[in-house]
């Protein structure tokens, strides 16, 4: 069937958020409508049918059949009418005003309803947008939610930021709606465009990370999302090695090489099954050891770093430098200092994580 054509829609082309919802799905609630709609002709059907001799098939005089009560209750609940099947009955014409026209005024509030909703729907989705984006700052942009996507947005939420503070950027809807199952706001798109990212807010952005699968789209995103935010923490995720001097001069400031990082773990789990497990139990958060970054106390001033009660330090971060245990300069703590610490996992969750 022919499309008919659409007025100027100045959000038409636009990328628009899918913020996470409970809510039922639009085909479930038009189905649901469409439902009601045939309940109701149903309704006035069989009223008409269990009292068919109260009517009168005015052009052939032979009754009324089923099919007729069902002809009958169509044209009536679309107010069409055509006077060929009538209530001759006082009961039945009685029956017409106090049941037929209420579901035939139900019937078209149900038919405006759900034409007025299909209509308003994009501008309404439009104004949301605008306004969720007023309320989104210093926050984290996710780009690309495969399998390590969605294990940084889980490790980002099990260290206390909200998920209010993570927006997913994918070009495969199932990706976006498995970030709206982790009640994540997420974009349909190609992160190398710059008016999504620019609807992303990511020049507003803290943190980017970037898990795109092709090294060549990595390389160009990365670029792209430098150029719009110069302040932000990039993080990308690289595949093959050789590729890591690119993605370090498009601006990423911290890399991670997929392949190797696996191959590694699997290395070390080979010869030293306990060295692997261990490392594992790192990466593990809630559970066993865990390694975290934080900022030292003002009581912890002036303390070796091996004095610091059931933890272990293996880096001081000063003036944004990171020196490890082992280095000159990382014998003494001073304040404002933060430190790289590996202890004993939390068993609850922080509230929020520290700026």
């Amino acid at each position: 069937m022919a499309k008919a054509k659409q007025p100027d829609n100045p959000w038409r082309g636009q990328a628009q958020v899918h913020l996470p919802s409970r809510t039922a799905s639009a085909t479930s609630e038009l189905v649901r409508r469409v439902l009601i709609g045939v309940l109701l002709v149903l309704i006035i059907t069989f009223v008409v049918y269990f009292d068919r001799n109260a009517y009168l098939d005015v052009n052939n005089q032979d009754g009324v059949s089923f099919i007729d009560a069902l002809y009958y209750a169509t044209v009536t609940m679309t107010t069409t009418g055509y006077g060929d099947i009538v209530p001759v009955g006082e009961h039945a014409r009685l029956i017409n005003i106090v049941v037929v026209t209420p579901i035939r005024v139900a019937f078209l509030v149900l038919l405006v309803g759900t034409t007025v909703e299909v209509l308003a729907n994009e501008g309404r989705r439009a104004l949301m947008d605008a306004q969720w984006r007023k309320t989104l700052r210093q926050h984290t942009v996710i780009i690309g939610f495969g399998t390590m996507g969605q294990s940084s947005a889980a490790t980002l939420i099990g260290n206390g930021l909200p998920p209010e503070k993570i927006l997913v950027i994918d070009k495969n809807p199932q990706a976006v709606a498995a970030a709206n199952r982790l009640n994540l706001a997420a974009f349909e798109g190609d992160a190398t465009s710059r008016d999504l990212l620019h609807r992303a807010e990511l020049p507003k952005a803290r943190e980017v990370i970037i898990t795109i699968n092709a090294d060549d789209t990595t390389i160009l995103t990365t670029l792209t999302v430098r150029q719009l935010n110069r302040s932000a923490h990039v993080v990308a995720a690289v595949r093959d090695a050789q590729n890591r001097p690119l993605i370090r001069q498009s601006g990423a400031d911290a890399i991670v090489t997929s392949s190797d990082a696996v191959g590694r773990l699997m290395g070390l789990s080979s010869l030293s099954p306990h060295l692997g497990a261990v490392i594992e139990d790192l990466l593990t958060p809630y559970t066993g050891l865990e390694i975290t970054q934080r900022m030292i106390t003002k009581e912890e001033e002036g303390l070796n770093p091996a004095e610091l009660p059931n933890e272990r330090v293996l880096g001081i971060i000063r003036n944004q430098t990171l020196r490890r245990f082992f280095e000159a300069g990382s014998d003494i703590l001073k304040l404002g200092d933060e430190i790289v610490v590996v202890r004993k996992s939390d068993t609850v969750r922080p509230r929020h994580r520290p700026e």
